[in-house]
């Protein structure tokens, strides 16, 4: 017996959650807005990235076929500015960028999209679009550059909610010679002397931003798909533009669900929220976070919130990430230990495949409830604490000589690591996640055996030689933490 698919999803075009129907049987269509390439990946980049790298886990974990795209925008504005301030060529800066972007992926764990765009390669399908607008009305041209009328697409608004006769009154954007209505947006622009430009019906230019997303995911994806995603920024303009070129060019629905992830929120030395922004310059870069963190531990952090709410980001936070890896990767040592090698973990599917086993009843149907809940990442990770107390509970008890099977010990460490790597978690071996945190991997035998001695001791009572190893420990700069996990340690 297979467990039937039970996703839900909030689709922020209604403001409800709604059961995932696919287009296509076993198949999904995914697209996510990726970055402009100008300037290094910050934490607000990690979080959009992370978030869809773990929907995309997900739905393959529950055997669907996933075509995922994430695009590169690779002209733009700021581009421009940039690779001119900086006296080189717009490509060895796009180019500059796109490597530093893999690098930080690779960093926190997130694979590689299916197909990865860039705008510029893509140039023959926007002006086809674009051409398709204009010869049905719904575009014009002025000055040089190619407009959107907003006013002629009947539902413009109807992923934001937004009315356009509100947005007309409120605008305080004034017309420009070109174009018809404040709220127009360009989707080609003239050539501008000293900018990279391209050939079109209308002239030399570029396109304008949202078309690019609109043409790409077209191609690859097709004219109708399932799932588009981005961050909380970018519902609107962007996307209700994105809505409006491509149903007005093809006549036909575009996206089934849209996925937004909230917004970062950076918590400052007084304690108040600010939203992140290089204006205040309070964000930080992933190649910086990396630098004191492992990609799990920022990952933990991103996924300790739900993808829709607000996220607060401070050093605190963080170092509670921290802690929490390392009682997970604790588990899984004293695991490891009793049982000389961890095993190899079995598939959800598999898992998914017998549901009346108690293992599954137990742990594994929460955890997927939990997901299949609008990714309820947060729940989900509160199962894989849970799986880590017995995991402990199971090893000191086998310490002991107390009855428990090596069997179940073994299926429960399975499982954790199974569960955890549907969220990009617990992939190493807890050797070498402890000695990448401790920067000094020759010592941690020699510490893991007197925290060992030291539990022994405290579980015979001797608490003066368990005070002992403890004070020996810090006086060589080894803090320890306990809880009722396990001992966690950190050089200080």
């Amino acid at each position: 017996m297979k467990r039937a698919l039970q996703i839900q999803l909030f689709n922020s075009k209604g403001r409800q959650k709604e059961p995932l129907r696919l287009r296509e049987p076993g198949r999904v269509g995914l697209y996510v807005c990726g970055v402009t390439v100008y300037d290094h990946c910050h934490i607000g980049h990690a979080r959009v990235m992370v978030v869809f790298d773990v929907v995309v886990r997900y739905l393959r974990a529950c055997g669907l076929q996933v075509t995922y795209v994430r695009n590169f925008t690779d002209i733009d504005d700021k581009i421009i500015q940039r690779a001119n301030g900086l006296g080189i060529a717009i490509a060895a800066l796009t180019e500059r960028y796109i490597a530093a972007f893999h690098q930080d992926m690779a960093g926190l764990g997130v694979a590689k999209a299916d197909v990865e765009p860039k705008a510029t390669e893509h140039l023959p399908e926007m002006v086809a679009m674009i051409d398709r607008l204009l010869a049905k009305g719904l575009a014009y041209t002025g000055g040089g550059d190619v407009y959107y009328a907003v006013d002629r697409f009947a539902t413009y608004g109807q992923l934001s909610g937004k009315q356009l006769n509100e947005l007309q009154a409120g605008s305080r954007v004034e017309v420009d010679g070109c174009k018809e209505n404040p709220l127009d947006f360009v989707l080609w622009k003239g050539a501008k002397a000293g900018e990279p430009s391209w050939p079109s019906p209308w002239g030399e230019g570029r396109p304008g931003w949202h078309i690019e997303c609109s043409a790409m995911s077209c191609k690859y994806l097709g004219e109708s798909f399932d799932i588009h995603g981005g961050g909380m920024d970018l519902l609107f303009p962007h996307h209700e533009n994105e809505i409006a070129q491509t149903e007005g060019s093809t006549g036909h629905p575009w996206v089934r669900y849209w996925l937004h992830n909230g917004f970062v929120n950076v918590i400052s030395d007084s304690g108040e929220r600010e939203k992140m922004s290089k204006s205040l310059g309070n964000f930080s870069t992933i190649a910086d976070l990396l630098a004191h963190y492992p990609g799990e531990v920022l990952r933990l952090f991103i996924l300790n919130s739900h993808y829709r709410s607000p996220l607060d980001f401070s050093g605190e936070l963080l170092e509670a990430a921290r802690h929490g890896m390392d009682r997970l990767y604790t588990a899984l040592a004293a695991a490891k230990k009793q049982l000389g090698a961890l095993p190899e973990p079995i598939s959800l599917a598999a898992l998914s495949a017998e549901p009346d086993a108690p293992l599954w009843q137990e742990v594994a149907e929460p955890f997927c409830l939990a997901m299949d809940d609008d990714f309820n990442t947060p729940q989900a990770i509160a199962v894989l604490f849970e799986l880590a107390r017995t995991i402990n509970r199971s090893v000191t008890l086998l310490a002991q000589g107390g009855a428990v099977e090596q069997s179940d010990l073994r299926n429960r460490v399975n499982l954790l690591r199974q569960l955890a790597a549907v969220l990009g978690l617990l992939l190493e071996e807890p050797e070498h996640y402890f000695h990448r945190q401790n920067s000094d991997g020759g010592e941690d035998a020699r510490i893991e055996t007197l925290i060992q001695q030291r539990l022994a001791a405290r579980q015979a009572r001797n608490f003066a030689e368990a005070d002992r190893i403890r004070q020996q420990l810090a006086e060589e700069g080894i803090t320890l933490q306990d809880s009722k996990e396990g001992t966690t340690w950190r050089r200080s």
